[in-house]
């Protein structure tokens, strides 16, 4: 059987990465991960061009008479059915790809005009990712959070993303929903760790990683991860039960610091008398990769696709 293969391209705010993916048996070709820095705030043409660049090298490492096609993780707000860009200057990134084609834009840099390039949110696509050769393996419902920059989220039947029932919020997303005196996104991200940690010492912190470091000698940096976590679990336990998820995975830079907040988490979970499988990702920027990929299996696709105007 002729392999199968397709390249997943995860976009980042400093930097995109990609891998080419063998579609056959569902793994990653190692040694075709590539990446290259990105100005985020670049011309279109200076962005487009490293997109080109990077998808170059990566096909360079395989047999380009395999590769069927592009799936590309981006971060909201993107037409993803059509492939054109509609973040603005009020996302503080990439607004100078407002309202381009980048889907045509990627295909005329690499002078490839048929080549199939599909898009899909970044963070469903680490669900995905995770479904398929991570932490959510065989779960029937199942939950991916993002923890980072901003609080992303996709929740998954049987790895299928569900986005407008009932039993999920508007578009699958928590990031917006009502927390305390603001949104979610707000409490659970970087800047929200970063600001609380200043209110309570007055102490200016780069980002988690230092918070993390200094939770050894620092009572209110420990204190302040148990809150997270204690909160975390109290602000999506509604979700958990209406969606009925067996499984949820976390993902993103502050999950690197779950040694801090999963004792407090868990045990706000157990409350709840959840049967509940809680795990954190290795894969991270790879299970997008993966997710990206995964959309040129046309099986998939065909389940997928419909789910992209509400994205």
């Amino acid at each position: 059987m002729k392999n199968k293969i397709s390249i997943g391209v995860d976009v980042g705010g400093s930097h995109i990465s990609c891998a080419a993916y063998n579609l056959n048996n569902r793994s990653i070709i190692a040694d075709s991960i590539s990446e290259i820095s990105l100005n985020n705030q670049g011309s279109k043409e200076e962005i487009v061009s490293a997109f080109g660049g990077l998808l170059r090298s990566c096909i360079a490492k395989i047999n380009a008479d395999e590769l069927v096609g592009i799936g590309i993780a981006m971060p909201g707000p993107f037409d993803y059915v059509n492939g054109i860009a509609l973040l603005t200057g009020e996302n503080a990134k990439f607004q100078n790809l407002y309202k381009e084609n980048l889907r045509l834009a990627i295909q005329k840099n690499l002078a490839w005009e048929d080549l199939p390039i599909r898009f899909i949110n970044d963070a469903t696509a680490f669900a995905i990712g995770e479904y398929f050769s991570g932490e959510l393996k065989e779960a029937k419902h199942s939950l991916a959070i993002t923890l980072g920059t901003g609080l992303g989220s996709a929740f998954l039947s049987e790895g299928i993303p569900v986005i407008t029932e009932d039993t999920v919020p508007k578009n699958g997303c928590i990031w917006h929903l009502p927390f305390e005196s603001g949104i979610a996104d707000d409490y659970f991200s970087t800047r929200g760790l970063i600001n609380r940690f200043f209110d309570r010492t007055g102490i200016k912190t780069s980002g988690v990683k230092e918070i993390a470091s200094l939770s050894k000698e620092n009572k209110e940096a420990k204190e302040l991860f148990m809150d997270f976590g204690e909160k975390l679990a109290v602000f999506l336990s509604p979700w958990i039960t209406k969606f009925n998820v067996e499984a949820i995975v976390f993902g993103g830079n502050i999950s690197k610091a779950s040694y801090l907040f999963d004792h407090a988490m868990n045990e706000k979970f157990s409350e709840y008398h959840f049967k509940l499988k809680v795990k954190y990702s290795t894969l991270q920027e790879t299970a997008a990769f993966v997710g990206g990929a995964q959309l040129l299996d046309e099986e998939f696709w065909l389940l997928v696709k419909s789910q992209l105007q509400h994205m």
